[in-house]
């Protein structure tokens, strides 16, 4: 029903074909900007910094309106559609799972890729930028994105509380606090409702 991924800057994925969609957007992408785009991770390379030695699981998600609108609420940002893709891990004992999330927003005009790994707490595990087509001095140093770990969906987790602010890449900032926000509400509301939802392989 969702997309399930790690939150991290920069798995094992269930086969390509399960990752085949997002790798498919990132390439277009990097096709539409040649000149600015840059593809540090494929979802694959992420899902397996991610998961590392676990089963991972494609899920697709469609939400009803009325769960739509909660988790528009709950986030308080853009939740553009109702239809999440998520990954969800299996690990061995012992090792950490959770679910990977991948969103894709524009920054200022062109858009950026990255992966939040959401923990069976609902809080932020991983968060990685898979792909980023503005000017690379927008893009904050890698200390920045680990102000997210360990972050739940709160009205502390924005810019100028809990997230700091970063001088000349504020849009970056302020885009990437967005996401994770959005994510951690759609897996907030697609958990709630886990009994009662259509799953497909």
């Amino acid at each position: 029903m969702s997309c399930w991924a790690t939150s991290s800057r920069h798995g094992k994925p269930g086969g390509r074909c399960a990752a085949l969609p997002v790798l498919l957007a990132l390439l277009f992408l990097a096709a539409a900007h040649p000149a600015a785009a840059k593809v540090f991770l494929s979802v694959d390379e992420a899902l397996e910094l991610a998961f590392p030695g676990c089963q991972v699981a494609r899920r697709t998600a469609y939400l009803t309106p009325e769960q739509l609108a909660r988790a528009r609420a709950a986030a308080g940002v853009e939740v553009p559609s109702a239809l999440v893709t998520s990954y969800a891990a299996s690990c061995p004992a012992g090792e950490p799972g959770g679910t990977a999330y991948f969103d894709t927003h524009r920054v200022r005009t062109l858009p950026e890729t990255v992966m939040i790994v959401v923990d069976a707490a609902g809080a932020v595990r991983r968060l990685e930028v898979l792909s980023f087509s503005e000017p690379e001095e927008y893009l904050p140093r890698g200390p920045w994105y680990g102000q997210f770990l360990g972050r739940r969906l709160d009205g502390d987790l924005q810019l100028k509380r809990a997230i700091r602010p970063v001088t000349g890449a504020t849009l970056t900032a302020r885009a990437t606090t967005s996401a994770v926000r959005r994510v951690l509400a759609l897996h907030q509301v697609i958990q709630s409702d886990a009994g009662r939802r259509e799953v497909l392989p």
